[in-house]
């Protein structure tokens, strides 16, 4: 697991503070998609939990799993009593329990891609559903993106991660969706996506900054100065696009 993937800890607090939550919406798309009752989950890099607990209010049973300690101690001051946690990375997880849904919001690119499909279809039931969710957090308006874009320059060139599998951004299928059409364990790919568009302080935008990997592992100087200089360009309230793009996929059954 690369350190950017393990540079979350840090910054737990900020991450449960900044990061946006999760809308029913999304939890009906996969439950329209799953066709049947869904009533036990497990969630892959779940960090502060905003995923879980966006199912577990509403009934399923979910084992949250994040290798990160100081995440998976946020994660439990705000989860339901119906959410089970385990320390653990993706990669660490045996076959044993089966689920009827599993899940990785805005995680599944810290994950190994050697045997990554055969290792979650052994997480789920015959019939069961993988979910993948997530997008980046832009600002709404390209001038304050663009002012952004150079006041970061001396110390980022980008604070995106890249697709994992080099497919382009106008591409009509996305990573993961483009592996899971590829891969023997999975069939009824599908992508779909939710748009939101929300209003953040400024400061409370410099905050989310906080928790992106990119500036996670700039040295801490580096990162104060580059905090420093988006916030003076910063209007008050900024207008974010946050649209969640999902993938779902439906485990092949076993002859």
């Amino acid at each position: 697991m690369s350190g950017r993937a393990l540079s979350f800890g840090t910054v737990a607090e900020a991450y449960e503070r900044f990061r946006p939550g999760y809308p029913v919406e999304l939890f009906d798309l996969v439950m329209a998609y799953a066709g049947r009752p869904v009533r036990t989950a497990l969630e892959i890099g779940a960090g502060t939990g905003k995923a879980t607990r966006l199912l577990a209010r509403r009934g399923v049973t979910v084992t949250a799993t994040e290798p990160d300690g100081a995440m998976l101690a946020e994660l439990r001051r705000h989860v339901p009593v119906n959410v089970r946690t385990v320390r653990a990375a993706f990669e660490d997880l045996r076959p044993g329990q089966r689920y009827g849904l599993v899940f990785a919001a805005a995680a599944l690119h810290w994950t190994t891609p050697e045997n990554r499909w055969s290792r979650m279809a052994g997480l789920l039931e015959p019939g069961g559903v993988f979910a993948s969710f997530g997008g980046p957090v832009q600002l709404a308006d390209p001038a304050v993106e663009e002012a952004v874009r150079s006041a970061r320059s001396p110390f980022l060139a980008s604070d995106e991660v890249p697709s994992p599998d080099g497919t382009p951004p106008d591409h009509d299928m996305q990573w993961p969706g483009t592996e899971l059409q590829r891969s023997e364990w999975f069939d009824d790919v599908r992508q779909s996506m939710i748009e939101r568009r929300l209003t953040m302080s400024a400061s409370d935008y410099v905050g989310y900054l906080s928790t992106v990997s990119a500036y996670l592992v700039l040295p801490a100087t580096e990162q104060e100065q580059v905090f420093s200089r988006i916030m003076r360009i910063l209007p008050d309230t900024v207008e974010i696009v946050a649209d969640i793009t999902i993938h779902l996929a439906r485990r092949r059954g076993e002859s």
